[in-house]
């Protein structure tokens, strides 16, 4: 089986310990050969049940040993050098394209995005490499690689002695958000292409980092690569759990701190100071009383916000001189390039009422609502509450937003998603890319 050899030079990077010396040359993690042969010709479907597609093992194995790779937001070195070494074994041209470090990124684990391409036909065996140029697609297949902390392990419901079936339960961090796309679009293209139905010079697979934090992997993917693409991309299919639905859009995203500003005092005497805290806290009040609007749209709904991080004070016998908030805003307003601003207008007003002198907002980015297409047979449809990459990515091209699992539970410490869901997300991502081709 082709997947196990690429697994097996995976546990050898590993255990060899040349996954560190990777770093400071990357086209040299590639360590292996081409594929053999007997791996390539090598089928695992006959021990399935006849009722299982004949990937089924392909898929749960990738699957598996991508979930089982640590990926936090700046930590995604490993997952990256995996995917390459899996791409070098199927003879597929690749390229690793650095992306700048985190804070907490290790020196020593550099940051990559994989972008992968299979070969043509009339390409040598021995093609798989950095050197090749990124083709002109006409379809960009895309996900991350990098999951929200904290790292939770793999885990499969069905005993090792039996077979998975549909509704055997695959948990761990990023089996849903968003490794299960990873997987599930690898598999589709691998089918696709292997019925000829798909051309290997109309596919690029990019899958990159950042995209829990600021989607900077993507940002930096766009930059190098939108203007090449625009010449013959007709659709980028975005991977996200979607819980197999095609995304008509997705909310928007405001970043921002509310900030208030007191007068420090002995907690004896609270009158001789001014408490930040206790105005933060009026302030926090406010903006999450289910009765405050943020604005809506028909489209998208409510605005809705989190207040994800409070911080203030030095002592408990101190009046809190300073007191901040961190909040997320899902923007429901449009357009994308301006809709933000009305929630931050909006936002400051809702201050103003509560204290003007003590508090004040900060804002550290944002955008409106993302539209997607979604004008394809059979698939429901619906909107999202949650970002994406997918504004990241220039270009007047078509974008699917599809994936298994349900965002419910994808940053949960339950996060998880059946066999079954994979398996039809194979289907669905077929289909999406065979339309996208005639977009």
């Amino acid at each position: 089986m082709l997947l196990k050899s690429v697994l097996q030079l995976w546990f050898f990077t590993l255990s060899s310990g040349s996954l560190a010396a990777a770093a400071d040359s990357p086209p040299q993690i590639l360590l292996s050969g081409p594929a053999s042969s007997s791996s390539l010709s090598s089928s695992s479907s006959s021990s399935l049940p006849l009722s299982a597609p004949a990937y089924r093992t392909d898929l749960l194995a990738l699957h598996k040993h991508l979930v089982e790779i640590p990926s936090t937001s700046g930590h995604e070195h490993d997952a990256a050098v995996f995917l390459a070494n899996y791409f070098a074994e199927l003879n597929w041209h690749y390229e690793l394209q650095p992306v700048a470090p985190r804070a907490d990124t290790p020196s020593d684990k550099p940051r990559f995005n994989v972008l992968a391409w299979p070969p043509s036909s009339s390409s040598s065996s021995s093609s798989s490499s950095s050197s090749s140029s990124p083709p002109s697609p006409k379809v960009l297949v895309t996900s991350h690689i990098d999951c929200v902390p904290p790292h939770i392990p793999y885990s499969i419901s069905t005993p090792a002695s039996e077979a998975p079936n549909t509704t055997t339960v695959i948990a761990g961090r990023c089996s849903v958000d968003a490794k299960g796309s990873v997987a599930a679009q690898l598999t589709a293209i691998h089918a696709l292409l292997a019925t000829g139905a798909l051309r290997p010079s109309d596919v690029l697979v990019a899958y990159v980092v950042g995209e829990e934090v600021s989607g900077e992997g993507m940002r930096t993917f766009s930059a190098h690569n939108a203007t090449q693409l625009g010449a013959t991309l007709r659709a980028a299919v975005f991977g996200e759990p979607t819980e197999n639905r095609l995304a008509c859009g997705h909310k928007g995203a405001l970043r921002a701190a509310v900030v208030a500003t007191g007068k420090a005092a002995h907690s004896g005497y609270p009158w001789l100071g001014k408490s930040a805290t206790e105005v933060l806290s009026k302030a926090v009040v406010r903006l999450l009383d289910p009765a405050t609007e943020l604005g809506s749209s028909a489209r998208y709904g409510n605005t809705t916000l989190n207040v994800g991080v409070l911080q203030g004070g030095v002592a408990a016998n101190v009046v809190a001189a300073h007191a901040r908030a961190e909040v997320l805003a899902r923007v429901a307003v449009e357009p994308h390039e301006t809709g933000h601003e009305k929630v931050v207008a909006r936002i400051e007003e809702l201050l103003r009422e509560v204290d003007a002198e003590a508090l004040r907002l900060e804002v550290d980015g944002g955008r409106g609502p993302t539209r997607c297409d979604c004008d394809v047979d059979g698939f429901d449809t619906f909107v999202a509450n949650y970002a994406t990459d997918v504004p990241y990515l220039a270009g007047s091209h078509a974008r699917y937003l599809y994936g298994p699992g349900t965002i419910h539970v994808a940053h949960g410490d339950n996060e998880a998603l059946t066999v079954g869901e994979l398996e039809e997300a194979v289907e669905g991502f077929k289909k999406l890319i065979l339309h996208s081709l005639e977009v």
